[in-house]
């Protein structure tokens, strides 16, 4: 992570594009991530929301507590606007689609998540296919939840685990530099300002 991918710094909020492969929050035994990393040259910083550490893109951090509860209830009450793009293994049929599935942490095998009709908690992601090789699929996805591994769960359901994942697709991630998801547009308002911020980061593969 250096200087450039910081999209946005004010006294209120601070935009980056995180880099596949640096967590977004201290774990429990790796402390490196972007959140230590902008604490140590800002000063205060609060999370709002997270990344996977596998997937690179758009993520927002508050620089006050005020700043904090206007962007997280945002996010909770679903007025921001999220599109992923991902990369996935083999040809996906159909332009675009819907998945309604319930997710739930898969105990014995933390961090897996799995579905579950009896314990999961609703997740619901729009899906639209970009392109297609011999291969691969392209596509946008439109979460409207954000449960933990959602995409990439939703995506395995759909039979087609997204290229290079560590957890679902372990065969892919052998031959792959980094799995092949990106939280690309980032729409919200400005906690102070009240100006709609509509951020943009391509997909860097």
């Amino acid at each position: 992570m250096t200087t450039a991918d910081i999209i946005l710094a004010d006294d209120d909020i601070i935009i980056l594009n995180k880099p596949a492969g640096l967590l977004s929050v201290p774990g429990r035994y790796n402390k490196d991530s972007a959140f230590s990393r902008l604490q140590a040259e800002f000063g205060e910083l609060h999370i709002i929301h997270r990344l996977d550490m596998d997937t690179s893109g758009i993520i927002v951090y508050a620089r006050n507590k005020a700043a904090l509860t206007n962007v997280q209830q945002q996010f909770e009450k679903q007025l921001t606007r999220k599109v992923y793009e991902a990369v996935l293994i083999g040809q996906l049929k159909g332009s675009h689609g819907c998945i309604n599935m319930p997710i739930c942490v898969d105990w014995p095998n933390r961090p897996l998540q799995k579905i579950s009709h009896i314990n999961g908690r609703y997740a619901l992601t729009r899906w639209k296919k970009l392109e297609q090789t011999d291969t691969n699929t392209r596509v946008e996805l439109y979460p409207k939840t954000g449960r933990s591994h959602q995409l990439r769960l939703h995506m395995l359901n759909l039979g087609h685990a997204i290229v290079g994942d560590p957890f679902y697709a372990p065969e892919s991630a052998a031959s792959e530099a980094r799995m092949l998801l990106h939280a690309r547009d980032l729409d919200f308002t400005h906690p102070v300002t009240g100006e709609l911020l509509s951020i943009v980061c391509p997909a860097p593969f």
